[in-house]
Parts: structure tokens; C-alpha cells; sequence
């Protein structure tokens, strides 16, 4: 099966220990960036933005004050300028970002010698985002490669409220006292695996570079899959992209786990965020240089209620018909973007902790609409692609994570073989295989 058998490079970075009695730490000025930003002359030329790494915002998490956080992206491809996204979307209050920097991560939180950059805004080393609103970075030059790890630093000096927040990352970023955007490493960190207000990293790349959004609940955010490790169904499709396409083609996750089509999941304690078609025009629609979607959601519709006692206040019981109309508002607006979607069969989830006999009659009523239906641009057999032949209701043992719903780093890679790269061509809506 096709990159299984570079699971063993999957852990690469080394996160240290909080305190090491030998760790010196080097504060230094940041690299002078005195180069004007290359788009300035090429505006509507053969260049544009696209964007290289993304995530959704769920919820509101936790406060700040007098902290930096160093948070660690995998971009898919790369390029020589850059500028990123934050968001203030659930905030309630106006944040104030004091200072900010970019550079390519070393080992844990520090930052490879001479690539740090500082991020200004305007101009400015400091920015004011109101409540709901995203903003823009200036472009900042910084040659990165394809899949490379990048720390983005921000410095919040006065206590934030709440945060706009990404809770499950699967990826471990680093939070510390004072201003240390400009430093090389960073003591007394603590670890978090969820990222803050850092929404998006663009790159300036040629007309003919495009993304791929994957809009999804928490398969397509990897849950179950190794932390540190870029396991995610997205990065094993990012990779299949990238030898394909040479560079050509960025992937972009915009998967929240518990997330549904039809109705929020932000209650009883849970970051499940807005529903899919809420979110749609923030995560999809406005997206730097996307021509495709691939949609994979309906499985926490179909199993939230059935849970036994209920987990969500509301759980809000739907049938496959509503299901399948939710499906199609969001292929509906897609298309009116001039974008192409494909849509992912639901995963066979029995034995999961929500799984009913009822269940099941819905999950095959919406995957034969998915299968059948010619209102979308073409399908992701991945029901089919992780089944398991003897028992098709459940997942193939090798690539069950151990739940019975999520699949492990295997299960993720076969779900990304799944998908035909043909239909992922501009103008083609082909089904015929690689």
C-alpha cells in the first residue's frame, strides 16, 4: 500500500524537557527582511497566494497573559514568501497580538539559526483583531521547502479572555512567561497539543499552484493518529500530491473533531464548533488558491443521539434525507464558487460507543446517495477502502485505531489511497483510477 512503509520516519521532532540545567538560551535580533515583497510588481501576474497549511477554529479555550506561544505547523508545499492568518473568531473581546515572528522549527521549540523572521502587521510589530475577525501577516520573505515544520511565535502581554481555539492538533506546541518571539529557544515551556488563534500559513506561489480543502469532523483532524507525526489522512493525501504533482498542490484540513452538518457541538463542555455549512465560507470559500473540496462528514449526525446516556444536551436526531439535503447545500454553494467537491463515503463504525442497527440503515442510505448521485463532482470510496471484506459494517482490524470509529496512522494512509488523483485535476471529473 502506497507510503506505509514511511511510518517509521513518523516521529521526527524531539520536544525537551521544560527545564535543562545545560539549555543556554539565545536571544538575537531578528533577520533583517529588506527585501520588498516580490508581489508587489506582480499583482495579477502569473503569482498568488495559496494557501500551505490550515486549520479550523472549534471554540472558545483558554486565557492569556504575558506569554509567548511557539506553535508548530506541517506545511505541504513550500516557497520564499509567506504571510499567515490569525483569527479572533469566538473571541469577545478585541486581541492584542504584542509581537509576532516565523521561522522553521529545530528541535522542540527552538527555532533553526538564521530562518527566525518577526511578523509585522501594516508595518507595525504589534495588531488589534477585533471580535469574529481574521487578519493577514505582511509577507515576509523566508525560503521553506516542501513539508517543512514551521514555529509561529506570538506574544499576548495583557490577559486575553478567552482564545479562539483548535483543541485537538495532534502536533505539541510550546507556550512560555515574557516575550520571546525573537528568541532562538524558549525556557520553562509547557506543552499543548492545541493550537491559538493561528489559523493559516500561505505561501506566494505560481497561477498554476492550487490547495485542496478536506472539510471533515475528527477523522479528517486525525484523531487517534501519533502525534508529531503528520499521520493525518491530509498529510498521507499532501504527500501523494506532492510526488504526483510536484509541489503543485497544498492540502488543507479543515476537520473538527465532533463536528457535524447539521447542528453545533459547542455545549456540555465540548470544542465541536459551528456546523459544517456554517463554517463553510470561512474554511472553504475564502481560502487562498482552492479549486477542490473533499467532504467527509454525517457520522457524529447519525451517532450523536444514539449515545447512551446522551453526551450533548441537544443531540438534535436527524434522518438520512436531512443528512443527505445538508450534503447538498454545501455542494450547492461550493459549485457556485466555481470549485469542485468530491464527497467521502462514511466509515463503518460498529462497535463504536454510539453505533446502533438504526445507525447502520442511515449510514448505507447516505453512502449509496453519495455513491449514486451526480450532483457532486465525483466520490472517495472510503467505506470500501478500510471495510473489513468479512464483516463490512465494521473496519479492517489493521487499520482500526482501537475504537472502533477513528483509524490509526495505517488506516489513514489507506484512506488517502483512496482518493483518485484525477479527480483532484482542474476540469476533470473523471472516476477512472491513477
Amino acid at each position: 500500500m502506497e507510503h506505509l512503509m514511511t511510518l517509521g520516519r513518523s516521529v521526527r521532532r524531539t520536544v525537551r524537557p521544560a527545564f535543562v540545567a545545560a539549555m543556554v538560551l539565545t536571544v538575537v535580533g531578528f533577520v533583517a527582511n529588506p527585501v520588498a515583497f516580490a508581489g508587489d510588481s506582480n499583482r495579477g501576474g502569473d503569482q498568488h497566494w495559496v494557501g500551505t497549511w490550515s486549520t479550523s477554529p472549534g471554540g472558545v479555550g483558554q486565557a492569556f497573559a504575558d506569554q509567548t506561544l511557539r506553535e508548530i505547523v506541517h506545511i505541504s508545499i513550500g516557497g520564499d514568501w509567506l504571510r499567515v492568518r490569525f483569527s479572533n473568531s469566538f473571541g469577545t473581546e478585541s486581541l492584542v497580538i504584542d509581537a509576532a515572528s516565523i521561522g522553521i522549527q529545530g528541535a522542540g521549540a527552538a527555532v533553526v539559526p538564521g530562518s527566525l523572521r518577526e511578523l509585522t502587521f501594516g508595518g507595525d510589530p504589534s495588531v488589534t483583531i477585533p471580535p469574529g475577525a481574521r487578519i493577514f501577516s505582511d509577507p515576509v520573505k523566508l525560503t521553506v521547502g516542501d513539508e517543512e515544520d514551521l514555529a509561529v511565535s506570538l506574544y499576548v502581554a495583557e490577559d486575553t479572555g478567552g482564545s479562539t481555539v483548535h483543541n485537538a492538533a495532534h502536533q505539541t506546541s510550546f507556550i512560555s512567561p515574557g516575550n520571546l518571539t525573537a528568541a532562538m529557544d524558549m525556557p520553562g515551556i509547557d506543552n499543548t497539543t492545541s493550537w491559538f488563534w493561528l489559523t493559516g500559513v500561505e505561501v506566494w506561489a505560481h497561477r498554476n499552484t492550487r490547495a485542496v480543502v478536506t472539510l471533515g469532523d475528527s477523522i479528517t483532524d486525525g484523531t487517534a493518529s501519533t502525534t508529531d507525526a503528520d499521520a493525518r489522512y491530509p498529510d498521507w493525501l499532501a504527500r501523494r500530491l506532492l510526488d504526483r504533482f510536484k509541489g503543485k498542490v497544498a492540502v488543507l484540513n479543515e476537520g473538527i473533531g465532533g463536528n457535524r452538518i447539521l447542528n453545533d457541538g459547542n455545549e456540555g463542555g465540548f470544542i465541536f464548533g459551528v456546523n459544517a455549512q456554517a463554517r463553510l465560507d470561512r474554511d472553504v470559500l475564502t481560502q487562498s488558491g482552492v479549486t477542490h473540496v473533499i467532504l467527509l462528514e454525517g457520522v457524529n449526525d447519525i451517532g450523536f443521539p444514539d449515545f447512551e446516556p446522551p453526551i450533548l444536551p441537544n443531540p438534535f436526531p436527524v434522518t438520512a434525507d436531512e443528512i443527505i439535503a445538508g450534503y447538498k447545500q454545501i455542494i450547492e454553494r461550493v459549485h457556485t464558487r466555481g470549485l469542485k467537491i468530491l464527497v467521502g463515503t462514511i466509515l463503518p463504525y460498529k462497535k463504536a460507543a454510539y453505533w446502533t442497527p438504526e445507525g447502520e440503515v442511515r449510514r448505507q442510505t447516505v453512502n449509496n446517495w453519495i455513491r449514486t448521485s451526480n450532483e457532486h463532482d465525483g466520490v472517495v470510496d472510503f467505506d470500501k477502502a478500510i471495510r473489513d471484506p468479512n464483516d463490512p459494517e465494521m473496519m479492517l482490524p489493521i487499520f482500526d485505531s482501537g475504537d472502533n470509529l477513528h483509524p490509526n496512522d495505517v488506516g489513514y494512509a489507506a484512506m488517502a489511497d483512496a482518493v483518485k488523483l484525477k479527480l483532484l485535476k482542474p476540469g476533470n471529473r473523471d472516476g477512472d483510477d491513477d
